[in-house]
């Protein structure tokens, strides 16, 4: 029997991730296809897939960065101040392209008749007193619930405190580290399948028929993504890095966006990206932190969905807006995006906080969220892989630019 497996074994581990990745995603869409029944239950495949990570990556950040705060040496730098702007920046321009694209291309929704039954953040107040409460989580509550804010501080915290330890304790805490990478190894190099099973299921319960009466507000929102992960962030890059970005941003599209884009969850991702920066060469240090902190604060895609979705809503109800009232909503976009959930449609419930800004009541407002749940297939999924290949991209640009500026020194 082993000896039946070994080619497959073999072929399998000489074939990139990406391409087993490509294979999954076109045996989904044919069986999503021939057979619905069938691609209705290899939804548990997916399910499974999107769980394993969901269950590892809050303790592989823990753990990842207590460790690497705790053998941290005085003498090693890291660039996380850098990265935390590059965060802010990419933020703010996708919310200003969102704004400019909705007045060059206004949306108009038809707005349904039973709004989601769901409760939205009541002012801007809600969304950072929730976070300044995720801070102060208690740790096991935190890991529990994927809480990646107390997560963080708690980590912080402990690995600060180990600093002081003993160097048998900081190296359990290496090896502890090593340890859970290796499972996220495992649980990672089965991603084919999960995508395998994810594609097949949506593909066959939803359809496409429900996304075609919102064609060109998915044209918008998909177009604004894209030319946020094509031209804009490029554009970052090559300031940070000062030579072609484009080979770099490839990479993170191809191996975080495409992962990214089919679990649709920017938390469930954190451990792909962790390998991603880890295979750049990355900075271990830096990456342990600006990885998961991006997964929480670095929301381009959150930032669209919020400014594109309000304006449609304010376009729908022929509601005036001036230029200040515009920027205005880029400010608070950017700020709501970073208090968006790192999982799937979390960007959706801080739609009623922007719309409040312009009078709409929140009943109406949460049925343009209803809209944004009837095109979360592609809206979600889009928005979850530029937000999570950003994170890295990013990492990456700030590692390069001060290792040249050390090269050059």
């Amino acid at each position: 029997m082993t000896q039946a497996l070994s080619p497959l074994l073999n072929l399998l581990n000489r074939t990139s991730l990406v391409v087993q990745i490509l294979v999954g995603l076109i045996a989904g869409i044919a069986l999503a296809l021939l057979f619905p029944q069938a691609a209705k239950s290899a939804g548990f495949l997916g399910t499974l897939f999107v769980s394993a990570l969901k269950a590892v990556a809050p303790v592989l950040v823990f753990i990842l960065v207590t460790a690497s705060i705790a053998n941290h040496q005085r003498d090693q730098q890291t660039h996380i101040r850098p990265i935390l702007l590059l965060y802010v920046l990419g933020t703010f321009s996708a919310a200003l392209l969102a704004v400019l694209a909705s007045f060059l291309f206004p949306s108009s929704l038809t707005l349904v008749s039973d709004a989601a039954t769901l409760t939205p953040p009541g002012g801007i107040a809600d969304v950072l007193q929730a976070l300044l409460l995720s801070v102060v989580d208690n740790p096991v509550n935190a890991l529990l619930q994927g809480n990646f804010i107390g997560i963080l501080a708690w980590a912080i915290g402990l690995g600060l405190a180990f600093r002081h330890a003993a160097p048998g304790s900081r190296q359990l805490l290496a090896d502890l580290s090593d340890g859970i990478t290796s499972i996220v190894k495992l649980v990672i190099r089965l991603a084919p399948l999960g995508i395998f099973g994810l594609v097949a299921a949506t593909l066959a319960e939803s359809g496409m028929g429900a996304l075609l009466g919102y064609l060109h507000l998915l044209l918008v929102l998909v177009g604004c993504m894209l030319f946020v992960a094509l031209a804009i962030n490029p554009a970052i890059v090559f300031f940070k890095i000062r030579r072609n970005p484009y080979p770099l941003v490839f990479t993170c599209l191809r191996e975080s966006g495409i992962t990214a884009f089919f679990t649709r969850s920017s938390a469930a991702n954190i451990p792909v990206n962790l390998q991603l920066c880890k295979r750049l060469g990355l900075h271990e240090e830096t990456y342990s932190v600006s990885i998961p902190l991006g997964a929480t604060i670095n929301m381009a895609g959150a930032a669209i969905t919020i400014s594109v979705l309000t304006l449609a809503a304010v376009h729908t109800l022929n509601i005036a807006i001036d230029l200040p009232t515009a920027l205005l909503l880029s400010l608070l976009a950017a700020i709501c995006a970073c208090g968006a959930s790192g999982v799937a449609g979390g960007s959706l419930l801080l739609i009623p906080l922007a719309c409040s800004l312009f009078g709409i009541p929140n009943d109406t407002a949460m049925q343009v969220v209803a809209v944004g749940f009837i095109i979360g297939i592609v809206q979600d999924s889009a928005e979850t892989a530029l937000n999570s290949s950003t994170d890295v991209l990013f990492t990456a640009a700030a590692c390069i630019a001060e290792e040249q500026r050390g090269a050059a020194s």
